[in-house]
């Protein structure tokens, strides 16, 4: 994949030297000027999609050379090395760790590689989950064509008047012949939904919601009509194991669902009218808060960007149980996800209260980040089950003044909760809230 900020200066300059051209020489073949081509080498200049396919044509070159790092876990798996104890008096933070791995990725990688056999002892597997969250991050969470099909789908649909479920199951089947049938828990035991050729249904448990059986009638729609889409994305991955593939596949499914019920130009202005309130959002879209909390991290369309959040969850016990980053550059916590003082974890006492947080994250780091979030608990229904969660969504401070949400709430550092770096590497004896540390995971849905 390239995208407009793909920074691959040390790759173009080290196809440039094996093909034995001077920047002047590679400038006139790629049609572009010397002195730009010097900007690329140097990541002062992105790498456009048009001079990638002119590089590729020109040079016979392998675009998957511009993502080498992904054999160290890019960023996330270079920071989880620096994060070493024995690196902490340097005080190094995510922003340096990024620019080392764009500016001098073999050097990176020869870092990790001593590291990795300074640890002979640890796994280094790749984990499918981990895998396929960091291919969506490579996105930041947005692919643009999906969401523009899905916006002239609803267009099509009128989604934005009368009854949405109506228009869904219409669409279903006039164009798919499949209808959808409501069936007792006990018949779909352990399932919520169930797509059933022969007789031609999709069917769904009673125990879902009117928020949730529209999703997965959404969900439907979009792996039917989207299918080819959806598969040139996952393909175009190069992930390493099935699992990892057909997660991505699940989340980039439940994304076009996503982008189908809350339509991006017409989401987006509905999100700056009304300061991004949460409660507007979820009640003139229909959608549930674990759904709208999904769809706040997409919202990165060139010229129309909405606010860059992250969305995580965590179970009652306090185990993450899914994290998008979007575009946010919040990391994904590999050493631990126990915060006791973080709003998610007070919110279970507080069922279906909406609680608003300023804190700080990155103990240990130059520049602690400063992030303004949003808790409440959800329940999730299910066939056989009814389970509770924590939504959390999150973005910098420094963007929070636009949130209806954080009017009141001071967003001034000093006055942030210090949450440090999570319990498993927290040194703090004396801590008044201790958790059990625990290794964080992930689930897409």
């Amino acid at each position: 994949m390239a995208d407009d900020s793909l920074l691959a200066g040390p790759s173009l300059r080290r196809l440039r030297k094996r093909e034995g051209l001077t920047q002047a020489a590679m400038a006139a073949s790629l049609g572009i000027s010397p002195s730009y081509l010097n900007l690329i080498e140097r990541n002062q200049r992105p790498l456009s999609a048009r001079v990638l396919v002119q590089v590729i044509e020109r040079f016979d070159f392998d675009p998957r050379e511009l993502r080498e790092d992904e054999a160290i876990g890019g960023v996330d798996g270079l920071a989880r090395r620096m994060a070493d104890k024995r690196f902490t008096d340097l005080g190094i933070d995510r922003e340096e760790v990024q620019e080392f791995l764009a500016a001098a990725p073999q050097a990176a990688a020869a870092f990790a590689r001593l590291y990795d056999k300074s640890h002979p002892e640890e796994d280094r597997g790749e984990d499918p989950v981990d895998e396929a969250r960091r291919a969506v991050e490579r996105w930041q969470n947005h692919f643009a064509d999906l969401d523009h099909a899905a916006e002239d789908l609803a267009d099509e649909l009128r989604l934005s008047r009368g009854d949405i479920s109506a228009a869904l199951i219409e669409r279903l089947r006039e164009k798919h012949r499949l209808t959808v049938r409501v069936l007792p828990a006990e018949v779909v035991p352990g399932m919520v939904h169930r797509l059933d050729l022969h007789a031609r249904q999709l069917q769904v448990s009673e125990m879902l919601g009117g928020a949730a059986r529209r999703f997965q009638i959404a969900r439907q729609i979009a792996s039917i009509e989207q299918r080819d889409a959806i598969e040139t994305i996952v393909a175009g991955a190069n992930l390493t194991s099935p699992e990892a593939r057909e997660r991505l596949r699940e989340h980039v499914t439940d994304y076009v669902a996503y982008a189908l019920l809350m339509p991006y130009r017409r989401f987006l202005r509905a999100c700056e009218q009304s300061g991004y309130d949460l409660a507007i959002l979820g009640r003139r879209f229909a959608v549930s808060f674990d759904q709208l909390a999904q769809r706040l991290t997409t919202l990165q369309r060139v010229g129309e960007r909405g606010l860059p959040f992250f969305n995580a969850q965590f179970g009652r016990t306090g185990r993450m149980v899914h994290f998008t980053a979007g575009a946010s550059g919040a990391a994904y916590p590999l050493d631990g996800a126990r915060w006791p003082a973080w709003a998610p974890y007070a919110a279970f006492e507080r069922r279906g209260s909406m609680l608003t947080q300023a804190v700080t994250f990155g103990e240990g780091e130059a520049v602690p980040r400063h992030w303004f979030t949003i808790a409440r608990t959800i329940e999730v229904d299910g066939a056989a089950c009814s389970a509770r969660r924590a939504i959390v969504l999150g973005l910098e401070a420094r963007f929070a003044g636009e949130l209806t949400q954080a009017q009141g709430i001071s967003l001034d550092p000093l006055d942030a909760v210090p949450l440090g770096v999570g319990c498993p590497r927290c040194g703090r004896a004396d801590c008044l809230t201790p958790g059990t540390p625990r290794l964080a995971a992930s689930q897409t849905r």
